[in-house]
């Protein structure tokens, strides 16, 4: 039985749905109020005149016409973090441009994410994923948070731009102050947070990439700073700013949403015996696997857009500047598109989620994330089929992005 049965709530409490005041339940399993909502009000306006949207095709919809709905957040963001450096990064980023300079952009970043260096980088996340769990066997338990699903991504994305290892942590705390950025309740705690972590980065990346320019690889371990330094499209580079935020995005990006998968997927199956059966019994299902665990418990729960004209949602007629927010985690439980929506099933068929977003601006580095979780959740379900949860489990509190603070564990 899943631990996300979905449990609706009552409808005076959905009409009351917002974001900047979420119940104190919402974290624990958002999905019962995006079943009401989805079903009595799936262009929902909140108080501050933004559109919450929980049906599947009206995600669709928004994502693959960026010619209505933009992903530049300068109108939203300068509000809550001014000219700091926040605003800079998060407005500079890849994610948070528009065709054609997200089109540019991409060309350019896609370097990072080539099948040769994503092949390339296979034997290490191997290596990587044996050390871990030689070293829980050793132990006999582990945190499949901070001694797994958190340290994969990390090593793989700070091997990709030649970061230490040994900077690992500093990355990930000031990863967690940049993405806290992005909640849907900004404090000045928070925008002064994020804008030195920027800063932290920005020093740090600049003595990286001024040792790689020095230094030039092939690329053939899995490197790709260099191919970023020189990526050319049209005869044009990424300037030095670009270069420095898009490196930031990609340290970023290229471990927080892939330990959330790890993280949420290990969960889900050591909470349903049926489901890790079906696994243990036939291996080959390890890749609908990681599709219905993007899809179950999305690692990423919103995307927002602002429309760049009036416009109209299942029949509900948008403003132009209005701004809407995609429920991801309500898209993927959407029964329209998902049969038992509510119900994890690693054989699940024609599973065309939204975890990675559709359209133009789908995840760059939903290959090399699919490839992670492939690799982990092989390796470690299977060289532990006693491994069990030995201890209570702590979701993280944010709201845009799902997963877990801890999952203490035994092998055996």
């Amino acid at each position: 039985m899943s631990m996300n049965i979905e449990d609706p709530v009552t409808e005076d409490i959905a009409r009351d749905f917002n974001l900047a005041n979420l119940p104190a339940d919402y974290i624990a399993n958002p999905y019962r109020y995006f079943e009401t909502l989805r079903r009595i009000d799936p262009v929902h306006r909140m108080p501050d005149g933004s559109y919450f949207l929980t049906r599947y095709d009206d995600l669709v919809s928004v994502y693959r016409n960026p010619k209505i709905w933009s992903s530049d957040k300068k109108v939203e963001f300068k509000p809550a973090m001014g000219d700091s450096p926040l605003y800079e990064h998060h407005t500079t980023s890849l994610v948070f441009r528009d065709p054609p300079d997200h089109t540019r952009l991409r060309k350019l970043f896609q370097a990072a994410f080539t099948p040769k260096a994503i092949a390339n980088l296979e034997p290490r996340i191997e290596k990587l994923v044996d050390g871990y769990l030689d070293a829980a066997e050793d132990k006999g338990s582990l945190d499949l948070v901070e001694d797994f699903a958190f340290m994969l991504p990390v090593e793989v994305v700070c091997d990709m731009l030649g970061a230490p290892s040994s900077e690992r942590n500093s990355i990930r705390d000031w990863a967690q102050a940049i993405l806290g950025g992005l909640e849907p309740v900004m404090t000045d705690e928070t925008r002064e947070q994020g804008s030195q972590a920027v800063n932290n980065f920005k020093d740090f990346l600049r003595d990286l990439i001024k040792h790689r320019r020095e230094n030039p690889t092939s690329g053939e371990s899995g490197e790709v700073l260099s191919a970023l330094i020189e990526a050319e499209e049209d005869g044009e580079k990424l300037t030095e700013l670009e270069l420095l935020h898009q490196c930031i995005f990609l340290l970023n990006a290229g471990h927080e949403t892939t330990t959330n998968m790890l993280a949420n997927g290990i969960h889900e199956l050591l909470t349903n015996d049926e489901q890790r059966g079906k696994l243990h019994k036939n291996p080959q299902l390890v890749e609908s696997c990681i599709e219905e665990v993007l899809r179950f418990d999305s690692p990423i729960q919103l995307n927002n857009r602002r429309a760049l004209e009036d416009t109209e949602l299942g029949g509900v007629s948008i403003p132009q500047g209005s701004q809407v927010h995609l429920s991801i985690g309500g898209g993927n439980h959407d029964p329209e598109q998902f049969d038992r929506p509510g119900q994890f099933d690693i054989e699940r068929a024609g599973n065309k989620h939204l975890a990675f977003g559709a359209g133009v601006h789908i995840c760059a580095g939903n290959s090399l994330a699919r490839t992670e979780g492939r690799i982990a959740y092989s390796k470690l379900f299977f060289r532990f089929p006693e491994l069990h949860l030995s201890g209570p489990v702590v979701r993280s509190p944010r709201v845009r992005f799902k997963g877990f603070s801890n999952l203490p564990a035994m092998i055996r």
